[in-house]
């Protein structure tokens, strides 16, 4: 059976409504992360931007249990929609999840013309040799800040500070990324898989990301075929949050350029 997302699951759907649209897809810190980017799109494009199923207490039916499932009921979803030439654009394990929909995009007759762009932003996923993940999971939020931001004292966040919603939230979101991405947020196949992509792709990384470095990030550009690569300076792993104009610099002229 194909995945397929909820019925009841949450869309922001925002911008001009006969443009192009962009699929913008959301990290583990859930939809808020990737605000900027609907905010910025939304000035030119047509904008989607949904709360992955099981994220900020939504519900995440049994079929979609990995990022390849979660990557399917978003193709299907479009499909049904009618869009087409849509640029997706990825944060962190959303990066992830455009990645496979590219793939799956690539392989499927059905899903021709669908997929115009892809846009990794500092996304996981790859096992790259001599360059592992950070083990997310471990982190308290010290060292959390400290692996993603260029600034750490912008991204810390006093788990003391939180309500009991707010923690309850955290601790849900967490449950539903390692029951969706794995522990390891990483699968050992992807990196040779990506070879299969045909949509031109740009890879963005932080300078200062350190969840995943630059270095993990150009292998996986190197890995796509044609696919671009880019740094941003004085930026972590959410370059979007800590440094949009210049994110912004790397992110539109390639999108323009390629339509």
């Amino acid at each position: 059976m194909t995945p397929s997302l909820p019925q009841n699951t949450f869309v922001v759907e925002t911008g001009n409504p006969d443009a192009r649209t962009a699929l913008v897809l959301h990290g583990g810190g859930g939809p808020q992360t990737v605000a900027p980017i609907v905010g910025h799109l939304a000035e030119t494009m047509h904008v989607l931007a949904p709360t992955h199923p099981g994220w900020n207490g939504s519900s995440r039916p049994d079929d979609i249990a990995s990022v390849a499932q979660l990557a399917t009921a978003y193709l299907e979803n479009l499909l049904e929609r009618g869009e087409h030439d849509v640029v997706l654009i990825g944060s962190s394990i959303g990066g992830w999840i455009a990645l496979e929909m590219a793939i799956q995009s690539a392989a499927d007759e059905r899903y021709a013309g669908l997929i115009g762009t892809v846009i990794d932003i500092d996304g996981v996923g790859a096992v790259v040799e001599g360059e592992p993940g950070a083990d997310f999971f471990a982190l308290d939020a010290h060292q959390l800040a400290e692996a993603a931001w260029h600034n750490p004292k912008l991204g810390y966040r006093d788990p003391a500070a939180f309500t009991d919603e707010q923690r309850a939230i955290q601790q849900s979101n967490g449950q539903t990324m390692a029951a969706i991405a794995g522990r390891t947020m990483s699968d050992a196949t992807l990196l040779e898989r990506l070879g299969a992509i045909t949509a031109p792709t740009l890879v963005v990384f932080g300078a200062s990301d350190r969840i995943v470095t630059p270095a993990y990030g150009q292998a996986v550009a190197r890995a796509i075929p044609g696919a671009e690569f880019a740094v941003v300076a004085d930026a972590g792993h959410l370059p979007h949050l800590e440094a949009p104009e210049a994110t912004w610099a790397v992110i539109d002229p390639f999108v323009k350029g390629i339509r």
